[in-house]
């Protein structure tokens, strides 16, 4: 295994080449623990035997995420009853479940379309690996590569959106087929291999709908198994709007499914209260499983403890009706939707990025994030501090949790569950398990059984540092970590502060020095800044992980860079009219989360710089790199190769690019795809480049220059015996790269 060192000759030359561009990425991956836990080549275990400690024991039954008291250690994994603990239903029970679900809505498993010529999953097949078995293009013959058109959507910012766009999107490709959706959700039909339209349905998204971001991350599609071939809507093409709605439109056609909802819409906005333009908001793909769409909702962070609901609700995708709610408050009072007049329970965690399914099983596993105040719990229910931060996996034919996996106990640093997970069957003595492997924020990726939730390596546990002044009977005394493999960096020292100059460099010693910063898990505090380290954007987000299956192969790219924070008192905040989105002269626009959020119902507002910023020279306090991509071991978690990914061509201080092809790491946002080929392609670094990656070596062997940044998982599909790679390079407001309506597909010349 090799860990990058940061050499005095790398920080040499990127004081000449980092700075806006380079930081704008608000959190990233970092620091390894450090209790004295082992180093990240002494944190690879071989996977836990049954009954071994710490391998994902069950909590406490009806308890807290860390147990009765804040610092009880065990309890990660959390059966939902004692029936459900150790047996998933078999195919009959599934049946019989099926049958008692409301209204009889899920269905049996179906069969679910292959990755290969086509990509149908937003993570490429249902297990989200995001592996093609693709081939035709290898490290031999990438060099080659040419664009083989570039469509345009023309969902551009208008002045009122100027800086608040961030498409994010990922196409599928089915049949001859690309689906897609824009910034504002405008879907979208286009050929494969000429990038020419066959129809777009605009929903009018409104600018006022936009919350943090213009996102749109991709669509599901759903075939129903009772429609005759050539039915209308047979095969539909679903997707959430950043407005609340859910729309399903016939796949090849573009028209609503008018069974679907009213006309093809279903208003998510129903039970969950006040409906004000930008708190409430979807920008991933629903999960389908069984016939039932399941979805959750991003709640904008930071704005006031009486917030929407995290509930996640299940509907039919025949007809869009509420199948059930999982409202983690009031599970059955609210399991058909709340009493008239009623609402699902505000302010509780939310679950704002993809889910997967194991369509046997009837699972979906959910990440979720904390709650609606990110940075002060003492005001948070049980049932909050029991789900946030977790997996969950709940049964689509009831709605009812099946498992659940805690991540961080009573969490404070926003480390919500970002990535989508990846369904494997996990190589062990034994033979294979059915697992999901949970990557997080904190740099700790997880491999448990999907049937259980169990973990398949030893679960250890951080003492905290501190607990701090603010709340210390309130956080946990202890943390899990993941004994399979963790991207986190050793802990931050004074002599890893960086700057342009040695003015800007003894500015941030000086600010180190006057920080509050214990490691790990360092406690939010008002008096000063505290050093959160990683940030907020991971580890891992929500790019996710790619897993090319048979080389055995994880690869994941992450961020290294540390966010600066200090609580607001509210006497503080008032006096700078820090005001939540429902408040008059409230709700912010398009900047850093956190920054000046005003966390409304606590006794503290939140401040936040993102990536930790000198005001000197908009360059970061830290030295690099900020960001890299990783190959790890599927079987061992050993490391295989760690490199650095981004340069700092488009990086400088006071935001001007330094145009220097240096390869210095730079924060990233959005995945990978792996191929049968050996490659690996990446966009994500904020040197807006497109990357081929030899599997095997971490080498980049191919570059392309996009019009905006790469912010966007690409994909790989086949026409007619050619292979494509895609990407939809929007940009991203807050990384600073700029903005695009580019979708750009590439293939090798054509005999």
């Amino acid at each position: 295994m090799r860990i990058l060192t940061h050499s005095s000759a790398l920080c040499a030359v990127s004081a000449l080449a980092l700075g806006l561009g380079a930081v704008t990425l608000a959190g990233p991956v970092s620091a390894q623990d450090d209790s004295g836990a082992a180093s990240e080549s002494e944190n690879q275990a071989a996977p836990a035997e049954d009954g071994a400690e710490g391998a994902g024991e069950s909590g406490p039954e009806g308890g807290e995420s860390g147990g009765d008291s804040p610092d009880q250690a065990d309890g990660q994994s959390t059966p939902a009853d004692d029936d459900q603990q150790d047996t998933p239903a078999d195919d009959g029970q599934q049946d019989a479940s099926a049958g008692e679900s409301p209204e009889g809505l899920a269905t049996a498993p179906q069969d679910l379309p292959e990755i290969g010529a086509d990509w149908p999953f937003w993570g490429g097949d249902a297990q989200a690996t995001r592996y093609s078995p693709l081939d035709q293009i290898t490290p031999d013959n990438v060099g080659q590569l040419e664009r083989a058109f570039v469509y345009h959507t023309g969902d551009m910012p208008s002045p009122e959106a100027e800086g608040r766009y961030a498409p994010e999107s990922t196409p599928l490709k089915v049949g001859d087929d690309l689906l897609m959706c824009s910034a504002k959700n405008i879907l979208i039909s286009v050929d494969a291999a000429s990038g020419e339209e066959n129809w777009r349905f605009n929903p009018g998204v409104p600018d006022e709908a936009i919350p943090y971001s213009a996102s749109c991350r991709g669509v599901s599609l759903w075939t129903d198994p009772e429609a005759a071939e050539g039915d209308t809507c047979a095969t539909r093409v679903i997707e959430a709007t950043i407005d609340a709605k859910l729309i399903a439109l016939d796949a090849e056609t573009g028209e609503p499914c008018e069974d679907f909802g009213e006309n093809g819409t279903v208003d998510l906005w129903q039970d969950i209260g006040e409906r004000v333009p930008g708190w409430y908001a979807v920008t991933a793909p629903p999960t389908i499983v069984r016939g039932i769409v399941v979805t959750g909702a991003q709640v904008k962070d930071g704005q006031a403890e009486d917030a929407p609901s995290g509930v996640i609700r299940g509907y039919s995708a025949r007809t869009g009706e509420l199948a059930w709610a999982w409202d983690l408050a009031a599970p059955d009072e609210n399991r058909d939707g709340p009493p008239e007049g009623e609402v699902y329970t505000r302010g509780t965690p939310n679950m704002w990025t993809t889910g997967v399914a194991d369509e046997e099983l009837g699972y979906a596993y959910m990440p979720m994030g904390n709650s609606s105040v990110d940075y002060y719990g003492s005001n948070r229910s049980e049932a909050e501090n029991e789900w946030s931060t977790s997996l969950v996996a709940l049964d689509v034919t009831t709605g009812e949790p099946a498992w659940s996996f805690q991540t961080v106990r009573r969490d404070v640093w926003d480390y919500d569950l970002g990535s989508q997970a990846t369904l494997v069957d996990f190589p062990t003595e034994d033979g294979s398990v059915p697992a999901i492997i949970l990557p997080s924020k904190q740099g700790d990726i997880y491999v448990l059984n999907r049937e259980t939730g169990e973990s398949l390596f030893p679960v250890g546990e951080f003492e905290v540092p501190s607990t701090g002044e603010i709340e210390p009977e309130y956080l946990s005394q202890t943390q899990p970590t993941s004994g399979y493999h963790t991207l986190r960096f050793d802990p931050l020292t004074e002599r890893d502060m960086f700057g342009f100059s040695p003015i800007d460099q003894l500015w941030c010693r000086i600010q180190f020095r006057r920080s509050n910063y214990d490691g790990f898990y360092t406690p939010p505090s008002a008096d000063r800044h505290w050093i959160q380290y990683p940030g907020y954007n991971g580890g891992s987000d929500w790019g996710s992980v790619a897993v090319d299956t048979d080389r055995g192969i994880i690869v994941a790219n992450y961020n290294n860079i540390p966010n600066h924070n200090r609580l607001i008192p509210r006497e503080e905040a008032d006096a700078r009219n820090l005001r939540a989105i429902n408040e008059e002269g409230g709700g912010g626009g398009g900047g850093p989360e956190g920054a000046g959020d005003p966390q409304a119902g606590s006794p503290y507002a939140i401040d936040v710089n993102a990536g930790w910023r000198s005001p000197l020279t908009g360059m970061p306090c830290t030295q690099p790199p900020y960001g890299g991509i990783r190959a790890i071991d599927l079987e061992t978690g050993e490391t295989l190769w760690d490199e650095p990914i981004g340069t700092a061509r488009r990086n400088g201080p006071w935001g001007i690019p330094s145009h220097l092809p240096l390869t210095i790491g730079t924060p990233n946002n959005g995945g990978s795809v792996v191929t049968a080929g050996g490659l690996v392609f990446i966009g994500a670094a904020t040197d807006n480049l497109f990357r081929a990656i030899d599997i095997e070596t971490g080498e980049v062997l191919w570059t392309d220059t996009l019009p905006a940044g790469g912010q966007a998982n690409p994909i790989t599909y086949e026409v007619d015996g050619q292979q494509y790679v895609l990407i939809a390079p929007g940009g991203h407001h807050f990384m600073e790269t700029g903005v695009s309506d580019a979708v750009i597909a590439y293939t090798l010349p054509q005999d």
